[in-house]
């Protein structure tokens, strides 16, 4: 199974995609044509996403051909060289991949050996639910069930943050309160500028940053680039 699954499209300064162009270039190596799900847009066309990604995805020699713009959904997924998920609204995502019918498509797809990108929201479907996104839920999916190509979840953008004057729950608060609930999952607090790569069975952490990785009965602990991430498949 190969994985990229990325915190953020943009960092602060920078145009879209710029941050991981080199490593989604040289996860999609020898890879022509990817099928893009755009499914998280709310304030822009499907159409204006395709061509988004598109001006940056033609940089790396890839065609970008989006789902939505396919009659026969399953076929596409099942004929796909690579899948790539972007970002926007999880909710609104996952509301649409389960409209489709084709959460267990792409599973089944992305399990036989098909490359999977996913940056923010696209970074939560990979995990067994969406429970650990930032969005605000402004559809209503039939559950929070998604991709589950991973055993663990991620929470994209993580903030250490607790600004001056602000006193509600920070980031690691919602956090703990989530393996609170489900006290077997670990959560990975993914920071902006940094990637997940599963490929071979093997977890890499990519970027500048650390992650900072929660599990309920231990305290939340710091991993660096380097360190062995093995323990996330368990």
């Amino acid at each position: 199974m190969k994985l990229l699954l990325i915190s953020n499209s943009t960092n602060a300064g920078e145009e879209y995609l710029q941050h991981p162009k080199e490593q989604i270039e040289l996860f999609l190596k020898g890879i022509k044509k990817v099928l893009f799900l755009p499914y998280a847009a709310v304030t822009f066309s499907f159409d204006d996403y395709e061509k988004k990604v598109q001006k940056r995805f033609s940089e790396m020699g890839i065609e970008v051909e989006s789902l939505h713009r396919q009659r026969d959904p399953k076929k596409a997924i099942r004929d796909a060289e690579a899948i790539v998920v972007g970002g926007g609204n999880t909710f609104k995502l996952l509301k649409m991949i389960q409209q489709l019918d084709i959460i267990e498509t792409v599973r089944f797809k992305v399990l036989d050996g098909t490359p999977f990108v996913g940056w923010s929201a696209g970074a939560n479907v990979a995990c067994p639910t969406i429970c650990t996104t930032n969005d605000m839920p402004i559809v209503e999916p039939d559950s929070f069930s998604a991709f589950n190509l991973v055993r663990f979840q991620i929470n994209p953008h993580y903030l250490d943050a607790h600004p001056d004057g602000h006193a509600g729950e920070t980031r690691e608060q919602r956090i703990e309160e989530y393996i609170a609930m489900d006290p077997f999952s670990y959560v990975v607090g993914l920071r902006e500028g940094s990637m997940i790569l599963v490929d071979d069975g093997i977890i890499n952490l990519i970027g500048p940053k650390s992650a900072r990785i929660f599990k309920q009965g231990s305290a939340p602990h710091e991993y660096k680039v380097g360190d062995d991430f093995d323990f996330l498949f368990e």
